[in-house]
């Protein structure tokens, strides 16, 4: 609960300022933490857990947001496309109608593309929600880790490709990860 003055103080905060005005006092960001205290996420936001959070996240988006120019590499060097617009190289119209196909390699990406999509979106909710539990930062790293590793090894063994079960194994490594991380939060915070 905010004190009387607190309040006041706050509420001071919401008064207009003309643009012709003088200004006399800090900036509406210094006047709102000079008189708050850090709230406890923002303390959370700061640890080491969320960075590392942070660090793994992105690793992994920018890993699934590589497999889109994968794809169209794999479309252009196999002359296979699935809009008409997309086969300009065609000189003909019997050329042009030759590459509007479905090629192998280039459905194997876009479905390993499909894959991260369903995996690293979750990872990211869950990983995120899994950092503000303030969890041990040994055993946060280590889950995020495992599920970059997962993903990273999961990409190689669909598009290269490798025999199974090396796939499926690491697409179980990733999701036990994620589904480790959902158990530690709702042994946290459980509230029904």
């Amino acid at each position: 609960r905010l004190s009387h003055n607190s309040a006041q103080s706050l509420r001071s905060l919401n008064t207009p300022i003309s643009a012709d005005a003088p200004r006399t006092s800090p900036p509406l960001f210094a006047r709102v933490t000079q008189r708050l205290e850090m709230p406890e996420v923002m303390q959370m936001i700061d640890s080491e857990v969320f960075m590392a959070f942070t660090t793994y996240a992105t690793i992994v988006t920018l890993k699934m947001m590589f497999m889109s120019p994968l794809t169209a590499y794999f479309r252009l060097t196999r002359k296979a496309f699935s809009n008409p617009e997309d086969c300009r190289s065609g000189k003909t119209a019997e050329e042009r109608k030759k590459m509007l196909r479905s090629d192998p390699d280039v459905e194997r990406v876009r479905r390993c593309h499909l894959n991260d999509l369903e995996n690293i979106i979750p990872f990211i909710v869950i990983g995120l929600l899994y950092s503000l539990t303030g969890p041990d930062l040994h055993t946060a790293v280590l889950h995020f880790r495992i599920f970059v590793g997962a993903r990273f090894f999961h990409t190689l063994a669909y598009v290269v490709p490798l025999p199974q079960p090396s796939r499926g194994l690491s697409w179980m490594v990733g999701v036990g990860s994620t589904l480790s991380m959902a158990y530690r939060i709702l042994t946290a915070v459980l509230f029904l």
